[in-house]
């Protein structure tokens, strides 16, 4: 469940302070230091925290408020994902000359890297090359079993072999795996032998 603003405030100052002092605030510290109305207050949103399994707290403790598993694990996930973004720089001309700098933006890798469902593939072979997917390329796959006519997908043939091409479907209920190199043939095989084992997502190419 989403947390208010809030209550991420508060569940950030407990976690702060506890970094900063070596052990867990009181109420009366919660409010203070976030300006809230009253205890009353407190206790609302540390109930709500608790409940979404963000905080764990003790019964009649002095001071016996303190983050969750959930929360660590989240802020890990939330640097991590961070130290995956490069800054764009801009466009570069791959024809007339342009502009050297646009606005400053940034790509973040977590976009495709950070979802369990996500896995690479080293290319072999030159099957794709006018789709600009060379031999030795990675290439990022979404795991799944679906994929529109024209998409690239990872297919696996006959129970046996996997191949990298785009797919259609066509009449007689048959599957056309269509490369992407003028001197190859397209696979056509009946639908029931290819199962698709995931889409393409992004192709990396270190040089």
């Amino acid at each position: 469940m989403a947390l208010t603003r809030r209550q991420k405030d508060v569940l950030d100052f407990i976690a702060r302070y506890q970094v900063e002092n070596g052990y867990n605030p009181s109420y009366e510290e919660i409010a203070r230091g976030l300006k809230l109305s009253s205890i009353a207050t407190v206790h609302k949103h540390i109930s709500a925290l608790a409940k979404k399994n963000y905080l764990s707290r003790g019964a009649n403790q002095s001071r016996s408020v303190e983050v969750a598993p959930r929360y660590v694990q989240e802020q890990s996930r939330n640097k991590f994902e961070s130290s995956l973004e490069v800054p764009i720089h801009g466009t570069i001309a791959a024809g007339q000359p342009v502009q050297a700098f646009d606005a400053p933006d940034s790509l973040s890798f977590a976009d495709f890297v950070g979802r369990k469902e996500t896995y690479a593939l080293r290319v072999r072979g030159n099957s794709m090359i006018d789709d600009h997917i060379c031999d030795g390329d990675m290439i990022l796959v979404e795991n799944t079993q679906e994929a529109r006519d024209g998409q690239i997908v990872v297919a696996l043939v006959g129970g046996s072999e996997t191949t990298l091409k785009r797919i259609y479907r066509e009449q007689g209920n048959i599957v056309r795996l269509q490369p992407a190199n003028e001197t190859m043939s397209p696979i056509r095989v009946p639908a029931n032998q290819v199962e698709i084992r995931g889409r393409l997502l992004a192709v990396l190419r270190k040089y």
